[in-house]
């Protein structure tokens, strides 16, 4: 498949100065509402402007990072532009987020300055903090910056701290000219002079930086949402939107799938809906462009260290692929899927994906080393000298299509019973069931070897039947599926907790004991051997109440554990039994009989009963 660089039509700018030829051309239409406030391309340019002012009389030069310390609201988007016309970069941090988390940011950027409220003020230990409510716009609106003044389109615009897979946050440093790779006339978006963007994801989220940027330099209505916390409302959400005439909007797949399962009529106004940043399922693609068949689709992919997306799959039609393809380059970018041996790998093969163009960021701030490790030369022989790419660590490969397709990480494979095993395709797998709105596998790890898949899946409806659900789940894929695939337990809850940028929680996932999840009903135990064998099975499964009458292998036993709990009883209940014993009696009930029958033939004068207590 072929990884050339898709061509820029336009000569790289620096995001402010789109924004301000804008405000000079109209003047007085709105660029950013937020409930029942306005704000104007002129008066966005003014207030702007002298806050760029204040900056650069404080002492920030170019170059230099900026802390903005600001809830969603007009100032926020006043403050980020004013950054950028001092010269500097924005890194915004969240007043919501825990403090410590903020302060090991802090410590990592090493920044002087900042922009904040006067009641967060006293939450940042920086030299100069400046209060955005002092901020007093000047009289004269901007005009063009002098060639010698002008920002470096290559300077950084912006820091973006993400953890990766590490759990270490780094600064990714993104400059001027990857955000105008991603906003300036992108052929996989349409966008219309009428369209009203939403502002919803964490501004510490990179996709903010389209959501944000997109608009701004075309003179459109950017409308800001509601902070994304963990009790946000949908049917407000879905109320906002509608008052706001959003017609283009981001949403992550964590809140996608809930958006169309349980709010499918608040996407109605919704011309160009986007999604991604985790698997999407592709029965919620397609149930939403059924529903409203002139909607456009994008599923975007991209790490925060090629700015935002790097391909994208846009599409009037959902097909009836088992997958959502993350598409194609876009444009001023590149994608190779390479080997391990670094080769580009045939079409349909699996290979670490890597991705290059203008949008590759500048490196990891304070962090040259790492920089070196993940920001590579481009290998390819025709590149232009310098160019570089960025291995993301992600799985893919081309399909027939000619389109990429996610198989998830490389440093979240695992091993379950000798086999390699990706959970991402897991995941994929189940959110093609009907039903099931999120779905997230984990391992869990027993004893020295035993690894075990535990999914979780968000699907509502009534509690009193997720056990059949369960049940379902799991025999549909074990139809499709080899077993060291199919999750050893599946965990039905409402819906997944979701992180501050809209993705399925996976630290907040309950790690206490997995319920019962098999067809059949319970059945307690009925005296003191099937007592202490529910006990047994349940340590050993990691299940709470396991009934009498449930299958061993439909709890999720295997054969290696089978062998496990047939080599403990001997210590148990003085009774040995046949290896196949458990294949041919997988319920406690049977085990019990058979536990009874060997220690009257053993010792006729004492039953197994007694020796059990």
């Amino acid at each position: 498949m072929s990884a050339e660089l898709r061509a820029r039509a336009h000569e790289p700018r620096c995001i402010h100065e789109m924004v301000g030829e804008q405000a000079r051309r109209t003047p007085g239409a709105i660029a950013v509402s937020h409930g029942d406030l306005r704000l104007t391309y002129r008066e966005l340019d003014l207030r702007s402007a002298a806050l760029a002012r204040r900056l650069g009389s404080a002492g920030v030069v170019r170059g230099d990072t900026v802390v903005v310390l600001l809830d969603r609201s007009i100032d926020l988007i006043v403050a980020l532009t004013a950054v950028l016309r001092a010269g500097a970069a924005y890194l915004y941090l969240d007043p919501a987020e825990p403090i410590g988390q903020r302060e090991r940011i802090l410590a990592d950027t090493r920044a002087r300055y900042a922009v904040a409220h006067s009641d967060s003020a006293h939450r940042i230990d920086l030299p100069v903090v400046l209060n955005i409510d002092d901020d007093e716009p000047g009289a004269s609106p901007s005009v063009p910056a002098d060639e010698d003044d002008r920002t470096p389109v290559d300077s950084p615009a912006y820091v973006c701290y993400t953890s990766g897979s590490t759990g270490d946050p780094k600064g990714v440093v993104v400059s001027h000219r990857a955000v105008f790779r991603l906003v300036d006339d992108p052929s996989w978006i349409d966008v219309r002079d009428d369209d009203v963007f939403f502002q919803l994801t964490r501004v510490g989220f990179d996709v903010s930086t389209f959501e944000i940027w997109m608009p701004l330099v075309r003179g459109l209505r950017l409308a800001l949402g509601p902070p994304l916390r963990a009790n946000l409302d949908l049917a407000d959400l879905a109320g906002t939107m509608r008052a706001e005439g959003v017609t283009v909007l981001w949403l992550t797949a964590g809140l996608f799938h809930q958006m169309v399962m349980h709010h499918l009529e608040g996407l109605a106004g919704i011309r160009h809906l986007l999604a991604g940043g985790d698997v999407l399922s592709p029965a919620h693609v397609r149930r939403v462009m059924t529903a409203y068949p002139d909607l456009i689709f994008t599923n975007g992919y991209g790490p925060t260290e090629n700015t935002t997306f790097s391909t994208c799959w846009t599409t009037r039609d959902p097909g009836s692929a088992p997958t959502v393809p993350i598409g194609v380059p876009i444009d001023g970018s590149s994608a190779v899927v390479r080997g391990d041996d670094l080769r580009p790998v045939a079409d349909g093969e699996t290979g670490e994906l890597w991705v290059g163009g203008s949008g590759v960021a500048n490196g990891y701030l304070h962090r040259g080393a790492e920089t070196a490790m993940r920001f590579v030369a481009d290998l390819d022989p025709d590149a232009a000298p310098g160019s570089r790419m960025y291995r993301t660590g992600d799985l893919a490969r081309w399909r027939a299509d000619g389109t990429l397709e996610f198989l998830g990480r490389v440093d979240r494979q695992l091993k379950i019973r000798g086999y390699r095993v990706e959970p991402s395709m897991v995941e994929s797998e189940i959110l093609r069931l009907p039903g099931v709105a999120q779905a997230a596998v984990v391992p869990r790890t027993y004893g020295a070897s035993d690894t075990r898949l535990i999914a979780y899946v968000g699907a509502g409806g009534d509690p009193s039947t997720w056990p059949a659900f369960s049940a379902s789940l799991r025999e549909q894929l074990q139809a499709g599926l080899p077993a060291h695939l199919v999750p050893w337990a599946i965990v039905v809850h409402p819906e997944l907790a979701l992180n501050p940028n809209g993705k399925v929680d996976r630290s907040a996932l309950p790690s206490a004991k997995i319920p019962r999840n098999v067809w059949n009903e319970y059945v307690a135990p009925r005296d003191s051997v099937e007592a202490r064998l529910a006990e047994i099975w349940s340590e050993a499964l990691d299940i709470e109440d396991v009934g009498v009458e449930d299958n061993f292998f439909d709890l999720g036993g295997h054969s290696l554990l089978a062998a496990e709990l047939l080599a403990a009883l001997p210590e148990e209940f003085d009774s040995t039994l046949p290896a196949r014993t458990l294949y041919l009696r997988p319920t406690i009930a049977e085990l019990a009989k058979e536990l009874r029958g060997s220690a009257e033939e053993s010792n006729p004068e004492r039953t197994t009963d007694a020796s059990a207590q």
